[in-house]
């Protein structure tokens, strides 16, 4: 998509995020609802240019609702198994640099992948090149890039595909 459709899918996604969160179709609530999201659209829509390659389709916003969900459950663990890490006082860990490849070919896809690694706790996207990325990880279980893809990258990367190709 051209970046010229953005001020449009972004006007779209931010009227109807209006339109929840008001849960009202009254015609005040409409034209506020119009206005604003035409403002926002106008002056933001060249910063949020990640927009240009998600794809608007029913799979694609239920992959993007599934991404949510699978991130906040990755979170929940992850943060559960470094709290266990940090309160033993042997301290096991095994940080190492290591590296998966993605078949992510969307720019904004591997940035969302590298955002989401980063987030998760025990692993840090140090570097993007190409299609590998670099990471640091405290509990390094393997060096085997297949394996290493799948475990920290694999989950994220099904539902990134569908929204983004």
């Amino acid at each position: 998509m051209s970046e010229t459709g953005v001020p449009t899918r972004l006007f779209a996604v931010l009227l109807l995020l209006w339109l929840l969160l008001n849960a009202t179709l009254s015609l005040e609530s409409l034209v506020v609802g119009v206005v604003v999201a035409g403002i926002v659209a106008f002056f933001l829509s060249a910063s949020l240019s990640y927009l240009s390659g998600y794809r608007f389709t029913p799979a694609s916003l239920a992959a993007t609702l599934g991404f949510l969900g699978y991130f906040l459950v990755e979170l929940v663990k992850s943060n559960l198994a470094m709290a266990t890490i940090v309160l033993q006082p042997r301290l096991p860990i095994d940080p190492a640099i290591v590296r998966i490849r993605t078949g992510l070919k969307n720019p904004t896809a591997r940035l969302l992948l590298a955002n989401a690694i980063t987030l998760t706790p025990g692993t840090l996207s140090v570097e993007l090149k190409g299609e590998w990325f670099y990471i640091h990880w405290v509990v390094a279980t393997t060096n085997d890039i297949e394996e290493t893809t799948r475990t920290i990258a694999a989950g994220f990367e099904r539902y990134l595909e569908v929204m983004y190709g």
